[in-house]
């Protein structure tokens, strides 16, 4: 069915006002329009009238009629354009950047971090190089077939061995100036004096050095000597570190390295035990003879100090002898049998009043009854005679 067949209702029933021949009877309906583009909501812009007005604006401003540009708009234009141009000169650096400015593309100077000017281009350029970032440059390869390089990595040393190094290079921009024009490709001779400087120091040191211990200092080494070529060089780099990765022999005589560095091991840590022992004993023996040296003076500062107290007594006792011979004489037999019979047990029987006789010491055996007394007896009569004869000298 056609969609203008109004013979057929469709299902919504027939269209309002009846047949064709009743609307014809209807008057045409036609839009408001009002010939000022008035719609149903108000009138709108009237876009052609706008265009029209700015055209006659700006044909009248640039001199309408063929009487060309005026001299006001011509210097209003020019100052435009040079205002333009000398506000693009103004330029930041960041505080990790330091700027070289170029002058008809020679350096002029550098600038430091902060809000600079220079002259427009084409007179300047304006370079910013970071100063602070720290760049790694890796050399010798990574210890893998894929990545190792032997043009770099196989190095002849001072006893004529060959090792395999891998070393890491890091450095950063001193000066921005320098590092622009010193050199075409600064990287280029980063790497290139990092391999030099590695290969003379390797040159100089034994085998045995790098392996084993003398890694630290053949870092340091090439740092220094890199820093002194670069320097040399006017290059405007910092070398901040060199560090050895891997030093190993090349890959056909590795396993009799490790073999000989195994035996190096042992025979260090045999060493070591025997240093330790040798201390031990050692120490001991120190020990002991400072004991005894010590013992000795001691017994010698005694026997000194011993023999001049006695001297000192003998020549009392001599000064008081001479005062006084008899007393002396009596004082000293009596000392004498005091420190004597001190812890002996005994008897003693007074002599005469007169003094004529001296005191009879008897054993206590012979106030024993049986033999012990008998037996006793003897050996405590011999002292009398001595007793007698003291006084008497």
């Amino acid at each position: 069915m056609p969609w203008n067949d109004n013979a057929n209702p469709g299902p919504w029933g027939s269209p309002p006002g009846g047949s064709d021949d009743d609307r014809k009877d209807l008057p045409a309906r036609r839009p408001q329009n009002n010939g000022g583009g008035r719609g149903p909501r108000g009138p709108g812009p009237d876009l052609n009238a706008g265009f029209e007005q700015l055209r006659r604006r700006f044909y009248a401003l640039f001199g309408g009629g063929g009487r060309g540009l005026r001299p006001g708009v011509i210097v209003a234009i020019v100052a435009a354009v040079v205002g333009l141009w000398a506000l693009s000169g103004f330029y930041v650096v960041q505080p990790s950047e330091q700027a070289v400015v170029l002058t008809f593309g020679a350096w002029s100077r550098s600038e430091s971090p902060g809000l600079r000017y220079h002259l427009p281009a084409p007179i300047e350029q304006v370079e910013k190089v970071p100063v602070l970032a720290l760049n790694r440059l890796d050399l010798g390869g990574g210890g893998t077939p894929d990545t190792d390089n032997p043009q770099e990595s196989l190095m002849l040393t001072s006893d004529l061995d060959i090792v395999d190094l891998s070393w890491t290079v890091t450095w950063r921009v001193a000066d921005a100036g320098r590092y622009i024009f010193s050199t075409r490709a600064p990287e280029d001779a980063v790497k290139a004096v990092a391999e030099s400087a590695m290969r003379e120091i390797v040159g100089k040191t034994p085998l045995d050095s790098i392996l084993i211990n003398g890694r630290g200092k053949a870092q340091l080494q090439t740092a220094e000597l890199m820093q002194k070529t670069l320097d040399g060089w006017g290059a405007g780099i910092t070398v901040v570190e060199e560090q050895i990765k891997s030093e190993n022999p090349p890959s056909e005589v590795l396993a009799a390295f490790r073999d000989v560095t195994n035996a190096q091991q042992d025979k260090d840590s045999a060493q070591n035990v025997a240093d330790t022992y040798r201390n031990r004993v050692v120490n001991e023996a120190k020990g002991t003879a400072a004991q005894i040296t010590q013992s000795a003076e001691a017994y010698r500062e005694q026997a000194v100090r011993t023999a001049l107290g006695d001297a000192a007594r003998f020549n009392a006792i001599d000064a008081e002898y001479r005062r006084s011979p008899q007393a002396t004489r009596e004082r000293l037999y009596l000392e004498t049998m005091e420190r004597v019979l001190l812890k002996s047990k005994k008897v003693v029987i007074p002599g005469g009043k007169n003094g004529t006789t001296a005191p009879i010491v008897l054993p206590p055996s012979l106030f024993r009854s049986g033999g012990d007394a008998a037996a006793a007896a003897p050996p405590a009569a011999a002292p009398a005679p001595a007793t007698q004869q003291a006084p008497q000298q």
